[in-house]
Parts: C-alpha cells; structure tokens; sequence
C-alpha cells in the first residue's frame, strides 16, 4: 500500500499537542457570536467546526477503548478514505455539541491516553489497526486543516504550531506523490517540502521542466478541497511552469 514519510515519533508527540493546545485558545477567545456564525463548511457554524475539532481529539479515547488485532492502515489510507466517513462524522460531531463537549477537557484525557501508548503500539481506527505514532500524524492533520477552516470562517489568523504545519505540508505532499507517482513534476511547497510526482519524462539534472509552487496554506487548502487548482491559478497562489504542471485532476487528496 502506499506509504508516506514517517516523521520522529517524539515531534509528532510534541507538535500535536501544541497544535490541539493552539485550538482550545483560539476556541476561548470566540464570542458567542463568532460561534454562531457560518463557518466555511456547509451546513456547520463555527461552534459546530469547533466541535469537530473537540471530536478529533476524543477520538483517541474513543478507538483505544476497541479491540485491534495488528497494523493494517497507513496514514494514506485515512486521507483518501475521509470522504466515506463524512456522514458517520458529521453525525458524532452534532451529537458531541449538543452534549456540549469541552476541547480543554478532551485535550487532557487524550493526553493520558498517548501515556499509555507506545509509538509502534497498534491502535483502533476507523480504516483498521493503526501505529499509533502514525494516527497521531493524522490528528496533527486533521488539527491544520482545521485551524486553517477556523481562519477563513473568523477572519482571524490561527496561530499553527509550526512543526504540526511542517508535518501536515510533508504529509499531504508525500501523498500525492504517492497517489500519482513519477518524477516528471517537482511539487514545492516551501520550507517544508519538495516531492515529484506524475508520470512522464524525468529529469536528471537542474530544474526540471515542471514545477508547482506555493504556500503551505495554499497547499493544505489543495489539498483537502478547500480550494480548487483554478481558483488557486486565477488568484496567482500557485506558481505553475512547464506543459505539466497542472495538477486539478490529482486533487483534492482528502474531504
């Protein structure tokens, strides 16, 4: 199966936490009216978004307390397999609202149960057994990608830790590299990373013939359909040169 990068399992400890810690102090500091309003995703206020966050981080609780029997899911496997789950999703995250759970609260039991797992340990989830290391990497990017939807819905800059950035930007590029693998287009997300991809002719030397590069936030919206290539293209976010460097029909990689 397709694999991504595995960062060190102690930065991808330490970067989550920072990151879900950004969350619940970006959450304080909303009024009730900011909470009310639209978020950018259809059908949810940005309590509902908030919410979601708070059921990212209960999730460790939720899949440590299922029987798993090995490994058999890579972080690849739950980016492109988001999209059928966004029903069941959508469903435990209204129903953690109206139960009015707390972020701050989950965040301290998600830590307890991060002690008790080993970086190699295999955890529950919902596309089979998982490393936990590695379904810590897919909290980290469900936690940029929503930090990210925070900031378009409140119109105030969410605050990343810069190592969860780094990883979720690693993450998604490795990704598409293997989703479309072939070293004819260089993708560039700077400073975090570089990658080729799409089949066709390789380059040996220099710079190759086609390049895309962006921002990482430009890159995580891409990425997770929050934007669409010709949008990015039309407000000059993607700098796209060679007869291949047309990335749309790749993407998103997750919903």
């Amino acid at each position: 199966m397709p694999k991504t990068r595995r960062p060190q399992a102690v930065k991808v400890r330490q970067a989550v936490v920072k990151q879900w810690q950004a969350h619940v102090d970006y959450a304080a500091a909303l009024t009730a009216e900011q909470l009310a309003a639209p978020s950018v995703l259809a059908g949810w206020d940005v309590r509902t978004l908030v919410g979601h966050v708070a059921y990212t981080v209960h999730s460790l609780q939720t899949w440590s307390a299922l029987p798993v029997s090995g490994v058999e899911a890579e972080v690849f496997d739950w980016m492109t397999g988001t999209p059928t789950a966004a029903a069941a999703v959508d469903a435990v995250t209204r129903e953690l609202v109206a139960e009015g759970v707390v972020l701050a609260d989950e965040l301290a039991e998600a830590e307890k149960v991060m002690a008790r797992y080993g970086d190699e340990e295999p955890i529950a989830m919902r596309f089979g057994g998982m490393r936990f290391d590695d379904f810590l990497v897919s909290r980290i990017v469900e936690a940029v990608v929503h930090g990210d939807d925070l900031e378009r819905s409140v119109g105030r800059e969410f605050p990343h830790e810069r190592e969860a950035l780094a990883i979720a930007v690693r993450q998604l590029a490795d990704a598409m590299a293997a989703k479309v693998p072939g070293n004819s287009v260089e993708l560039r997300v700077p400073p975090f990373a570089a990658v080729q991809c799409v089949a066709g002719p390789r380059h040996t030397r220099g710079t190759p013939a086609n390049v895309v590069e962006m921002a990482p936030k430009t890159w995580i919206r891409l990425a997770a359909g929050r934007l669409s290539w010709d949008e990015a293209v039309a407000e000059g976010l993607v700098s796209a040169s060679g007869s291949r460097a047309d990335l749309a029909e790749f993407l998103p990689l997750m919903g």
